[in-house]
């Protein structure tokens, strides 16, 4: 049988991309978001001066950027301890929402008869859910897993579905007609078509495993992101709280660009499948 190859990413998504790259790639972005935040930062120090703000309330930025300072091994620390819980939840609902969504792409019955199931489980509320999970597993690492993996697999289930389902079904028509299988007409179009989905559900996921995570850690841990904050609180300890809150951003920032650059690395057809 003659051999099929993948579908091609058109000449002028191409042409975009280089076109990008020629104007100064993602850089140009980049400087202007961190001037961005460097004129928050100021304003944000200048009105904590000027009107004498309780540090109690809200503490200027440099006094949180000098307790960031002064805990960096135990941030890293606990940044680290949380970080490795929500990686690994947000790589288990990767896994299990792209095989569900290849089952449910594949089985209209199935879809109806479980995405419900899935849909009525979000509405739980997480505080609920995390108290349901501590109770079975535990306050050890595998709960916040758990938690962090309940709160990932749904955007990624909903969006490799509707991946799968936006190839062209002339296009898979064609293939049928050259005597290709589903599994090979799913290996050479649906997933490619279904990538670029797939990876805007895993730029949410990023915030919404490490938030996952760090609840979890509220219910019970020495350790993590949520121990630290929930610390503070309750020792009023406002700046080293307003430190634990900057720590959980950096985090969750540094994790979300991480994914956006491995789908730069990886993809080269976004704007094709997402038109599609």
């Amino acid at each position: 049988m003659t051999a099929i190859a993948a579908p091609r990413a058109p000449r002028g998504a191409a042409a975009s991309l280089a076109g990008d790259r020629l104007r100064g790639g993602p850089w140009r972005g980049w400087l202007g978001q961190a001037a961005g935040v460097v004129g928050l930062l100021l304003a944000w120090e200048v009105l904590v001066r000027i009107f004498a703000i309780p540090t109690t309330i809200l503490p200027a930025p440099s006094l949180i950027g000098r307790q960031l300072v002064e805990l960096r091994a135990s941030i890293l620390s606990a940044a680290f301890y949380t970080m490795s819980s929500a990686v690994v939840g947000y790589l288990a609902a990767l896994v299990v929402g792209v095989l569900l969504a290849i089952i449910f792409a594949h089985s209209a019955t199935l879809r109806r008869g479980i995405f419900p199931f899935f849909v009525a489980s979000q509405a739980i509320p997480v505080i609920a859910f995390s108290a349901v999970v501590i109770l079975w597993l535990g306050n050890g690492l595998m709960s916040k897993i758990a938690i962090a993996f309940y709160l990932s697999f749904f955007p990624i289930t909903v969006s490799a579905v509707k991946g799968l389902q936006s190839a062209d079904p002339m296009l898979v028509a064609l293939l049928r007609t050259f005597g290709a299988g589903s599994w090979q007409v799913l290996w050479k179009v649906r997933l490619p078509i279904m990538t670029p989905f797939v990876f805007v559900a895993l730029r949410v996921a990023t915030t919404t495993a490490l938030v996952g995570a760090i609840v979890g850690e509220w219910f019970g841990d020495n350790n993590g992101l949520g121990t630290l904050i929930l610390q503070s609180l309750h020792t009023e300890d406002t700046v080293r709280l307003w430190a634990g809150i900057v720590a959980c951003a950096a985090t969750g920032t540094l994790f979300y660009c991480a994914v956006a650059a491995a789908e730069r690395r990886l993809l080269w057809w976004p704007a094709a499948a997402l038109d599609s």
